[in-house]
């Protein structure tokens, strides 16, 4: 299994070889040179397995450089259910991902259960996993540089803390988060955890992390990896639960399955994409938005139209704050036929502040093909889908899941169960709940107190050049 850049113009390499790095040196993201398949008799077969036996199924078709036995233990040490311990009361932590059936064909997708309560502790375990493993065996070291906006920041913290040879610098919209999640950052005491706090939006962020991994002598000198969802074993690791979703709702492989995401990044719904091109059995997949709609209008105009950062929302579903979604690439990639020269050409005008359109050429007819519509949601209708669940189903969710419930509700057919897929528990987001209940969400006790504990960070502007000063102050 080789890797190949979106834009064309990086050599093929393997799994390790690209695991530390984030973008490919022609800035493109990595993606597998051609899909393995799952046939209908490996489906059958997968149907009855365990989440780490899934996991390392679905994994040991796309990570062929780790010897079988390696690869099995970083997945068993990754999906316990001691690390998942946060399931809802009558879910089973042993599950990793559990279903809750809201009614007769409308279900939720727990992702949730993880350390940080958010999806993103999904692929951030294994992440931090295999970086430990590939770096004692190359006996080196790396130095993590990440943007989040809320979620990515907490899950890949707490899955590097402590990790041998690993530094981890994350780059956050100063005062754009949940307190929750500014806490759970921004608390953490770990001599190799370091925070700034970047005076901007979520894309300010993104964009140095992405000015820094394009400048390749320093990226080079100062071992500089990467943790957010342009890292393609972020994405590889996700593509587990759809698997594990699909089968928990079916009895056979004739059926197929919806899947709504409350999408910012593109990463989480990306994995959808590629769990369907290696032969799962999906509909749709619904791209929800909130009133960062930059993908909801591609989806529904085929023109792609970044905002840029002084003309991005900030709302009560932060982590989706975001108007450039990296990991839109990798779909487009495949929408005009892993045209890597198409996709430089389409990318110089989004990096020079500019938007393309698909339709002139007909590759926005060719969406469909992939299964993919859309819908935004707002603040308005975030409180009132918080409200009608807790009213209807006695489930509190999150605000970015209320986004995800409500577009899924737009595309809902009779026939096809609709898996939503839960982003966070709604601890992470009390304010909103309160607005919308009237009352605090139920936290772990364990997290009672979190805002109060001393925080460390700094505050810096978004310049590129001071963060990269700050990166070798604290590494030399």
């Amino acid at each position: 299994m080789k890797y190949i850049s979106t834009r064309g113009l990086s050599p093929a390499l393997s799994f390790s070889e690209i695991l530390l790095g984030g973008l490919a040196p022609d800035g493109g993201l990595y993606m597998p040179e051609a899909y393995p398949q799952f046939s209908a008799a490996d489906l059958s077969a997968m149907r009855g397995m365990n989440y780490r036996d899934l996991a390392y199924t679905i994994l040991s078709r796309l990570v062929d450089d780790i010897p079988a036995a390696d690869l099995r233990d970083i997945v068993d040490r990754t999906y316990r259910a001691e690390v998942y311990a946060f399931a809802r009361p009558g879910q089973n932590a042993e599950d990793i991902t559990p279903t809750l059936e809201l009614e007769q064909g409308l279900y939720l997708l727990s992702l949730s259960n993880g350390p940080t309560l958010a999806f993103k502790d999904m692929a951030m375990q294994l992440l931090g996993n295999l970086f430990e493993y590939v770096l004692a065996k190359k006996g080196e070291t790396t130095n993590i540089l990440g943007a989040t906006s809320g979620d990515t920041g907490s899950a890949a913290e707490y899955a590097m803390r402590g990790k041998q040879g690993v530094n981890v610098f994350m780059l956050s919209p100063h005062q754009k988060m949940s307190r929750f999640q500014t806490a759970q950052m921004f608390s953490l005491q770990d001599e190799n955890i370091h925070n700034i706090a970047v005076r901007g939006v979520f894309d300010d962020c993104q964009d140095i992390v992405k000015a820094v991994s394009n400048d390749h002598q320093f990226k080079a000198n100062h071992k500089i990896g990467a943790v957010n969802s342009i890292n393609w074993a972020r994405v590889a690791a996700q593509v587990v639960y759809y698997f594990k979703g699909y089968f928990a709702v079916t009895s056979d492989n004739s059926q197929k399955v919806s899947f709504a995401v409350p999408s910012g990044n593109f990463g989480n719904v990306c994995a959808g994409h590629v769990a369907r091109m290696m032969g799962l059995p999906v509909d749709k997949l619904v791209v929800a938005t909130n009133e960062n709609d930059v993908l909801d209008e591609f989806f529904r105009t085929g023109v792609y139209r970044p905002r840029g950062s002084a003309n991005t929302y900030h709302t009560s579903s932060p982590s989706m704050d975001i108007s450039k979604a990296s990991n839109f690439e990798r779909f487009v990639f495949d929408l005009v036929g892993r045209d890597g020269a198409k996709v430089r050409e389409l990318w110089s005008k989004v990096d020079a502040g500019g938007a393309f359109d698909l339709n002139a050429d007909g590759w926005f007819a060719k969406v469909a093909d992939y299964g993919f519509v859309s819908g935004s949601s707002n603040h308005a209708h975030r409180m009132q889908t918080i409200k009608q669940t807790q009213a209807q189903y006695g489930v509190t969710i999150d605000t970015h899941t209320a986004d995800g419930l409500k577009v899924a509700l737009e595309h809902r057919s009779a026939d096809t169960p609709m898996l939503v897929l839960e982003t966070a528990l709604p601890a992470k987001f009390e304010d909103a709940i309160v607005e919308a209940l009237g009352h605090k969400p139920q936290r772990p006790a364990s997290l009672e107190g979190l805002e109060q504990l001393p925080q460390r960070f700094e505050v810096m502007d978004a310049d590129t050049d001071a963060i990269k000063a700050f990166i070798v102050a604290h590494i030399e």
